[in-house]
């Protein structure tokens, strides 16, 4: 329950009410068919119906390019099949649209070498056809998913570019360094990137900041930085506030964040200065150790800086501080980010409710969430999970099912805790039946997985069981 959710689904309808004096069925809303006066739809002048005589079958076959797709890797075949698609006087291809599809085709089933061989025969037999940048990246990007060992197929594919009068560009890098990667080749994106920086085609910052992403991902930390200094050293292609804030983002997911704060005062020594995504990506690592005093230290230090924060900052600090136990300090930040024009959201209300419910004060939560319907601010899923689970653990069951049946009759899922927490509390107060209709309710709704679902359940039975036999349940 302590996540930070990435996304809110809006509940349908507020539970305020149902939670002070709950009925027993929930009534569902009339609709009407007929749409409101401001939603009637346009009625528009019907255009003249003047008839166009259709283009003859032969007209339209000329126009369109066939489509070609090669099962076989036969040099031979390919250039029979080209021959004869060029000799057609009523489907022979023109466009460079066509030449570029039919080579691809061929090079994802044929070996670099043949598909070199195929351009040429295209080139030398069909002389309007012209190869641009693009007809030579098809070769480029083969090259590089090639089983090879080393970059030889990429430097012949490289070199080709070149006699051909198209030398390597900031498009060819990328090209090359995105395929490579693609392909888990990371450590010859490396050398190619070298290689490519010395030969006068650098990459751009787009090129480079993709690859420090992708390094940070697959390798370990000393090897990122290793390459940033050799580049720049050697390159003079320096990090941008984009290549830390990627570093930053890293460091702070693995929980280092020692390693997160350096680069911090790296950034500054840089000329840089830290924008609200730098500070909010610092502020979440430290709300993944709950340490709320470090998390407050960067909302402070970002103002001090006059980095103005946004509703993910506050949402962060609340969630932070919430979450480390200090909620009376977080619920003052809601008064502070109202004033500050970022109005309380979803998010922000069931962070709050999160640290509500783990210090047990889980009605203070529901009051929270009177207040939060008071304000206009719906209530979404993780809200009634993180309110169920509270009321669950504070032994507040009567509430929790109250609550439960508001959830199944909007048709909301049920989070494995909530849902856990909620069969276990069933099943200890001797409620068996109930636990199973939840439990029916989950794989209905596909809340959990049938087997992660019965689970659950089963373990509980046995603990009760268990339990029973040795006098510590009724």
């Amino acid at each position: 329950m302590g996540k930070i959710p990435p996304a809110f689904r809006t509940a349908r309808f507020p539970v305020t009410t149902l939670l002070k004096n709950p009925p027993s069925v929930l009534p569902q809303q009339q609709q009407s068919s007929t749409p409101p006066p401001s939603q009637k739809p346009h009625h528009f002048p019907k255009k003249s119906s003047k008839k166009k005589h259709p283009k003859s079958s032969a007209t339209t076959q000329a126009l369109k390019s066939p489509i070609i797709t090669f099962n076989s890797p036969n040099l031979s075949e390919a250039k029979t099949l080209f021959n004869s698609l060029i000799s057609s006087s009523t489907t022979a291809p023109v466009d460079l649209k066509f030449f570029n599809s039919f080579l691809q085709s061929f090079a994802t089933v044929s070996t670099l070498n043949d598909s070199i061989s195929l351009l040429r025969h295209m080139i030398n037999t069909h002389p309007p056809f012209s190869p641009d940048r693009s007809t030579y990246h098809i070769l480029l990007s083969q090259s590089c998913k090639s089983p090879d060992s080393s970059l030889s197929s990429v430097r012949q594919a490289l070199k080709l570019m070149v006699t051909d009068g198209f030398p390597p560009d900031k498009v060819t890098t990328d090209i090359a360094i995105r395929t490579l990667c693609s392909v888990g080749r990371e450590d010859d994106a490396i050398e190619l990137i070298k290689e490519l920086s010395h030969n006068h085609s650098p990459p751009d910052t787009y090129t480079y900041n993709f690859l420090i992403r992708h390094l940070c991902k697959t390798r370990a930390l000393s090897t990122v930085n290793n390459f940033i200094k050799e580049m720049r050293d050697s390159f003079e292609i320096k990090p941008d506030l984009v290549t830390y804030t990627i570093m930053i983002d890293n460091v702070c997911n693995s929980k280092n964040l020692r390693e997160a704060t350096r680069l911090l005062g790296v950034l500054a020594e840089g000329g840089f200065k830290p924008d609200r995504y730098v500070y909010n990506t610092l502020m979440k690592g430290y709300c993944m150790l709950s340490e709320g005093s470090e998390v407050l230290w960067v909302y402070k230090k970002m103002k001090e800086e006059g980095v103005e924060p946004d509703i993910v900052t506050y949402n962060t600090l609340i969630f932070g501080l919430s979450k480390s136990g200090r909620v009376k300090e977080a619920r003052k930040f809601l008064d502070v980010m109202a004033e500050m024009g970022h109005f309380p959201d979803a998010i922000t209300y069931t962070s709050m409710m999160n640290g509500m419910c783990r210090e047990g004060n889980a009605l203070g939560a529901l009051e929270l969430l009177v207040e939060m319907e008071a304000k206009g601010c719906s209530p979404n899923s993780c809200t009634y999970n993180t309110l169920l689970h509270g009321l669950c653990k504070s032994k507040l069951l009567e509430k929790g099912i109250e609550l439960y049946g508001v959830m199944k009759a909007g048709g909301m899922q049920l989070e494995t805790d909530s849902y856990g927490t909620f069969v276990r509390a069933l099943c200890r107060n001797g409620r068996i039946a109930e636990a199973y209709e939840v439990f029916d309710y989950a794989i209905e709704s596909k809340s959990l997985k049938h087997v992660a679902a019965y689970m659950t359940l089963e373990s509980t039975l046995k603990w009760l069981k268990k339990a029973k036999e040795q006098g510590l349940a009724i």
